[in-house]
């Protein structure tokens, strides 16, 4: 009996081993031509406190690969960067659609957007927490080699349903920081003073939308869609209002912030 069972094991290890032989894999070889798939990094606000942030984006059907507290300041993952999160929803970056596939997620705890006695109010950031963001985010870049461009807010790919991060969300210091592309003042104040003799037509904002990087409908019109995507753009670029109305300065920092494409030589 004891034979036999020798003889069983000694096979199983046979079998065992001839399965592990034919499954090896040679890792001597790399492709040059690859790179990361996370190409996308979209920056969030919880919209709740600590706790219910915390419950949601670990036991909900929502999730992000970092959570960011705002007291005390501590950067939580939650999800491994090498594996889908889902905080985008439906998405839409210049034609690439559905980024949950392709991006990491960042939620920054703070209260977002609350119902005030004059309105809706959007709570600000303490700066120690966009001090940990910035490094946070500079680790991610460096890691996946995110480029600038795509280091975008969940109101950028999601504009008809989110608003964050908010007007609150200090943009201009992650320009700063060199992550973000960002409107040069001189040139904006100088297409600005031509705007401001002569608007362009709606067609025109909705084109320079679209070329940013929005999914926006060729209408003509400035319909309601048009207007939540332009006060999407305003309160990234030009916080201090977000009214969706197309106005000199919005159209001379779209202007700006959408070249024309360099002449072949």
């Amino acid at each position: 009996m004891r034979r036999i069972l020798a003889c069983l094991l000694l096979l199983l290890l046979l079998v065992a081993t001839g399965c592990a032989q034919r499954l090896s894999i040679d890792h001597s070889y790399r492709a040059k031509s690859q790179n990361s798939r996370a190409q996308y990094l979209i920056l969030h606000f919880t919209g709740g406190s600590w706790e219910a942030s915390l419950k949601t984006l670990s036991e909900g059907n929502v999730s992000s690969h970092y959570l960011v507290r705002d007291h005390p300041v501590k950067v939580y993952q939650l999800v491994d960067e090498n594996r889908r999160a889902f905080h985008a929803g439906r998405s839409s970056w210049k034609g690439q659609t559905e980024l949950n596939a392709a991006s990491i997620g960042i939620e920054i705890q703070n209260l977002g957007d609350t119902k005030g006695p004059n309105g809706i109010v959007y709570h600000d950031y303490p700066k120690e927490q966009i001090d940990l963001v910035i490094d946070l985010v500079k680790a991610i870049v460096s890691r996946h080699e995110i480029r600038p461009d795509r280091i975008l807010g969940h109101s950028d790919i999601a504009p008809l349903r989110k608003v964050d991060p908010g007007p609150t969300f200090p943009w201009k210091r992650l320009a700063d920081a060199g992550l973000i592309p960002w409107p040069d003042a001189t040139a904006v104040a100088e297409r600005r003073r031509g705007y401001e003799a002569a608007l362009p037509d709606i067609t025109w904002y909705q084109t320079k939308l679209a070329l940013h990087g929005f999914e926006i409908p060729k209408t003509g019109e400035l319909d309601s869609i048009t207007q939540q995507i332009l006060a999407a753009f305003q309160m990234k670029y030009r916080p201090a209002r977000y009214d969706g109305v197309p106005d000199a300065e919005t159209a001379a920092i779209l202007e700006v912030m959408t070249p024309p494409p360099a002449k072949a030589p």
